[in-house]
């Protein structure tokens, strides 16, 4: 038994033996992969972490590279733009004048190959000329009833002409009403009272207005008065709806295209900073700002109406009803159907109205007495203003003698200051036509230079 169980024992501390070799190989084996994979989730953290802080430092470059790029365009653009608004005839008169000749060379070019790519306005175009000048040249019973409707178009291109000058924006806009179309209906409305009549011998009306001298006396109202002008002051009041389109159509194109506004328009680049302080800073804008965005709220919530009360009284933020609807994207009918009804229509009577009105000789009469009450200064006032009246009467009856000086004085005054603003306008457009193509030739550098 003891025997047995020796060997039992031992067989069974060699086996046991046995087997605790195996399992301390085994042991070992288990214990080398285990090891292997902790160093390889070691070396793979430390190859994260240093791909991460790789990635970080890298992200970081990325962005200060693009802070820097940011920064540098800035400065370039802030530096073109003082070179552009240095572009004036008082500063740099030859560059000035040299790039407003380019300018007008460059436009000349690019609208001219748009008409001749477009073979319907090209043929538009040139069957007009060649009707037209058949109609007035041959000879024929024709020819009064074409003389005639020949002289109201230039009657009317003329008005029409003023009235986009008036608010095209072409350097500073030239104030054509004040200069031109308010004084015409102010004579107008003397002579009818004057002469009794408002049958003015024609020519040389409109041209020159001159008492009939048939002796015919009529009533003078003030309907007859607003009917007498009314073709004129319509042309005028639908030249001024024309001068608004650019402001819409550039607005319109920038949101279509997504382009930058500060490289196109000041304007449009004004607008944008005006939406962005109206976001996030409210509480900071100016009496002026809060006007614009006003009309920029009625024109986007009410629409045509919207547009239409905008157009139809004297408002000198309409500009911007322009842009905010060339920017939202409103139908081109809707924005000049109401502009026009606006301005050719309202707001035009409403200035005939007041024009009419001031000029009635009763309150005219009035208002010279009155001046004379001005202290120190309303008697020496009211002589020249009387004779300046006086002689406007005198010219309207034919052979009168014109004796007064200081009519003259007045007449000679405003016609230099007529002057005078036309060269202001003229410079204005000379130093805006030479800054857009300054713009235009820095445009192309850019773009030449970021496609290199």
């Amino acid at each position: 038994m003891g025997k047995t169980i020796t060997k039992m024992t031992v067989s069974g501390v060699v086996k046991s033996k046995e087997f605790v070799v195996v399992d301390i190989e085994r042991l070992a084996d288990h214990s080398a992969s285990d090891d292997l994979q902790r160093l390889g989730k070691t070396m793979a953290g430390h190859g994260k972490k240093k791909d991460a802080t790789g990635s970080h430092h890298m992200n970081g470059g990325s962005t200060t590279q693009t802070k820097n790029k940011k920064h540098t365009d800035t400065q370039k653009k802030e530096k073109e733009k003082n070179e552009r608004e240095s572009l004036v005839l008082w500063r740099k008169p030859l560059r000035t004048v040299e790039y407003f000749i380019r300018e007008c060379i460059e436009l000349a070019t690019i609208y001219g190959k748009k008409i001749l790519a477009s073979k319907v306005i090209l043929g538009v175009i040139s069957l007009s000329v060649l009707l037209l000048y058949i109609l007035v040249n041959s000879k024929g019973p024709h020819q009064a009833l074409v003389q005639g409707v020949y002289k109201q178009l230039l009657w009317c291109s003329y008005w029409v002409g003023l009235g986009i000058l008036s608010s095209v924006g072409l350097g500073t806009g030239l104030h054509t009403f004040l200069l031109y179309l308010g004084p015409h209906i102010a004579q107008v409305t003397l002579a009818a009272y004057e002469c009794g009549s408002l049958d003015f011998p024609e020519p040389p009306y409109p041209d020159e207005i001159v008492c009939p001298t048939d002796g015919k006396v009529g009533v003078i109202s003030f309907l007859s008065i607003m009917s007498k002008v009314r073709l004129e002051a319509m042309c005028w009041g639908a030249g001024t709806a024309l001068g608004e389109l650019p402001p819409y159509f550039m607005a319109r194109a920038a949101r279509l295209s997504g382009i930058d506004p500060d490289d196109e328009d000041e304007d449009l680049k004004a607008f944008e900073e005006l939406e962005k302080k109206k976001k996030h800073h409210r509480n900071e804008l100016t009496l002026v700002e809060k006007g614009k965005l006003f009309v920029e709220d009625i024109v986007q919530k009410v629409g045509f109406l919207g547009i239409l009360a905008c157009a139809s009284i004297p408002n000198p933020l309409f500009d911007l009803a322009g842009i905010t609807c060339g920017h939202f994207l409103v139908p081109f009918w809707t924005f000049f159907g109401a502009t026009l009804i606006g301005k050719a229509i309202i707001k035009m009577h409403l200035q005939k109205m007041f024009v009419i009105i001031a000029f009635n000789e009763t309150l005219i009469d009035t208002a010279l007495d009155w001046l004379k009450l001005v202290p120190v200064v309303g008697e020496k006032l009211q002589v020249p203003f009387k004779a300046f009246l006086n002689g406007q009467k005198q010219k309207l009856h034919k052979n009168a003698p014109v004796t007064t000086e200081g009519g003259n004085i007045l007449g000679s005054i405003f016609e230099k200051f007529v002057i005078a603003m036309v060269l202001y306008f003229v410079i204005s457009i000379v130093n805006s036509f030479a800054q857009s193509y300054h713009k235009r030739i820095n445009k192309k550098k850019n773009t030449k230079a970021s496609k290199d």
